[in-house]
């Protein structure tokens, strides 16, 4: 009778498994398939791990690359910044639900939108240097797009902008889900609130802390085309090329397949890393609970 009570529960959820199957197993195969071949897609001939030694060699996807880690820089840095604020409206500052819909307003703007704004804030004439020059602030004025030392630390500002409000919420959230007795029993002990933050109520949103830098860290792997391609399009230079960037010019624009999926298979690689920390993490976790 168990068998069978799980084989009807199992009946339900084969429908949607096989259309997952086949809407990302499928392009996944061919994907990796692809990888090892060469030429257009009506015209594919086996070359082994050549699109591989490819990229080991070329200086552009090797830039790719790390320009993608620098990227991962703005992970901690909106973490924190999304924990200080959501740890201040836990304090229910009068508004701080108006405060809250305010932070997490830019989350919820397209990533295109968000590029093209940022495009006309931060070129070299533009609002952002120009304010600065009416400040007599021109030490700050700088060529935020343009120079190939501040392209990407500028690109990673503006996902932190967005992606910050998604944070808060989520943070803020996980902090209305603290006992409030816990709270009481440490204010009676005589924790002052720097000693509650510290010792009760971060630790107790550990986990969702590190479900979002996990989260995170794969967007900024994967998920920040947009970006690049409306702010700088990888310039100046290829100076703010990103293993995306350099997927999408390659399979669409040079029409380099190969080249084009061996870069996708080891992003994808990249990204299973992520994932596997992640599932590490919630073992160890739930090891320490036993």
């Amino acid at each position: 009778m168990r068998w069978k009570r799980q084989a009807w529960a199992y009946g339900f959820i084969l429908p949607a498994a096989c259309a997952i199957s086949f809407s990302f197993g499928y392009p996944l195969i061919r994907v990796i398939r692809f990888s090892f071949q060469s030429g257009s897609v009506d015209d594919l001939t086996d070359v082994g791990f050549q699109n591989y030694a490819w990229l080991w060699e070329d200086p552009v996807f090797a830039l790719s690359a790390l320009n993608n880690l620098k990227l991962l820089i703005s992970v901690p840095i909106m973490t924190a910044l999304a924990l200080v604020i959501a740890l201040i409206l836990n304090g229910q500052i009068h508004g701080w639900r108006q405060y809250r819909a305010i932070v997490f307003f830019p989350y919820i703007l397209p990533a295109t939108a968000v590029g093209l704004v940022f495009s006309y804030l931060l070129e070299q004439s533009g609002v952002l240097n120009t304010l600065l020059r009416s400040a007599h602030l021109d030490i700050l004025a700088m060529d935020w797009l343009g120079s190939a030392d501040n392209v990407v630390p500028t690109i990673g500002g503006v996902i932190v902008w967005q992606q910050l409000g998604f944070g808060v919420v989520v943070f803020a959230a996980a902090l209305l889900a603290v006992p409030q007795e816990l709270i009481d029993a440490a204010r009676i002990d005589g924790a002052s609130s720097w000693q509650i933050q510290r010792f009760i109520l971060l630790p107790y949103i550990r986990r969702v802390i590190e479900f979002f830098m996990v989260l995170q860290a794969i967007t900024v792997l994967s998920s920040i085309f947009a970006y690049v391609f409306v702010l700088t399009k990888g310039g100046p230079a290829k100076a703010s090329s990103i293993i995306e960037y350099y997927i999408f010019e390659n399979g669409f624009e040079n029409g380099a397949i190969g080249v084009a999926s061996a870069a996708v298979v080891i992003l994808l690689l990249f990204v299973s890393v992520l994932i596997l920390i992640y599932l590490q993490l919630r073992r160890t976790n739930a090891e320490v609970d036993r």
